[in-house]
């Protein structure tokens, strides 16, 4: 019988075949299949993208070792004496339920196989861990400056900018209605009538002193930068040359200045110019170059210093990995 049915047949015999079928304990707690599954199964997820039955399986096992991490972190946590209010939780929760209606946040639960109950349990988890985690990692990472000079005489190409960028941010409405809309007021103009009047109302805000980044998040219609407070982040001339309208009112901004409302084919736009890298080769010493630099950096440590610190947290817990164990019996 070939490797691929035995795995077939094992997801479907034996004690381990329903959804409360336990694929791995840690300290003695199970972690069931269908937790695994839920995830597994999630729309756009591993589900979508595995083409057998060995892949499917793989997938699922990088599941469950990430399901097995988070229990040994959330135990550490809680011998830590690291806890997360409730009042925390409720905030994050409101952050993430804001850019939807109700209805839209309890589809995309849906979409998820999840209930508000799994919804919450999960950020709780996570702040939890990202406490532990801040405290026992990131407080212990640094970069020198040493550190910086060193990344960027062997990266110093990809500091060459090969033509002029534009970090530009954009409040957008669109003249028809869109379902795929987030904003924080959740506004959508319905009609080109409705379209114009709204944008006309945005930029009498902004020209009354309102935030822009505020005024984007809460009534954008760009559902890619509403969110991020309008920011599109650095787009090349060649990027800007697709819109000759856009092109030219950003060639014409200071840093820092707001146009005026901008028409398209796809709708009205105010955009701010929030900074300018001009082409070649920039410096060490230039702060933008550090700062890059040192966030690379930063990450590399502390993702290096998180998987030592997972191990030697592994090394210390009871684990067994019945899903594991089951897969290399049924290959001999």
């Amino acid at each position: 019988v070939v490797f691929s049915a035995l795995l077939a047949m094992s997801a479907c015999q034996g004690n381990n075949s329903g959804p409360k079928a336990v694929w791995a304990r840690v300290d003695g707690h199970p972690i069931y299949r269908y937790q695994v599954e839920k995830i597994y199964n999630r729309p756009g997820g591993p589900a979508s993208e595995a083409e057998d039955q060995e892949e499917s399986l793989t997938y699922k096992l990088d599941i469950l070792n990430q399901l097995i991490n988070n229990r040994i972190l959330m135990a550490y946590a809680t011998h830590s004496g690291i806890t997360v209010s409730e009042s925390e939780v409720d905030t994050k929760v409101a952050q993430l339920k804001s850019p939807y209606s109700q209805k839209q946040f309890e589809e995309e639960l849906k979409k998820r196989g999840m209930t508000e109950s799994d919804f919450r349990n999960d950020v709780r988890t996570r702040l939890t861990v990202n406490k532990l985690i801040n405290r026992d990692i990131n407080s212990r990472v640094s970069v020198s400056e040493a550190d910086i000079k060193a990344y960027y005489e062997h990266n110093k190409a990809a500091f060459d900018v090969p033509e002029t960028e534009y970090h530009l941010a954009q409040i957008e409405v669109t003249p028809g209605s869109n379902s795929n809309v987030h904003n924080l007021k959740n506004d959508d103009a319905k009609t080109p009538q409705m379209a114009l009047r709204k944008i006309q109302a945005l930029y009498a805000q902004l020209k009354a002193g309102h935030d822009f980044a505020t005024v984007a998040r809460n009534y954008s219609e760009d559902p890619a930068t509403a969110m991020s407070g309008g920011d599109m982040g650095f787009l090349p001339t060649s990027a800007l040359a697709a819109s000759p309208a856009i092109e030219r009112v950003v060639k014409s901004l200071k840093v820092g200045e707001m146009s005026g409302i901008i028409t398209t084919r796809s709708g009205y736009h105010i955009i701010k110019l929030l900074g300018i890298e001009k082409a070649g080769q920039h410096s060490v010493s230039d702060p933008k170059v550090q700062n890059q630099i040192r966030k690379t950096l930063l990450n590399e440590k502390e993702q290096l210093l998180k998987a030592a610190y997972l191990e030697t947290l592994r090394d210390k817990a009871r684990v067994q990995n019945l899903l594991a164990e089951r897969i290399v019996k049924e290959m001999k």
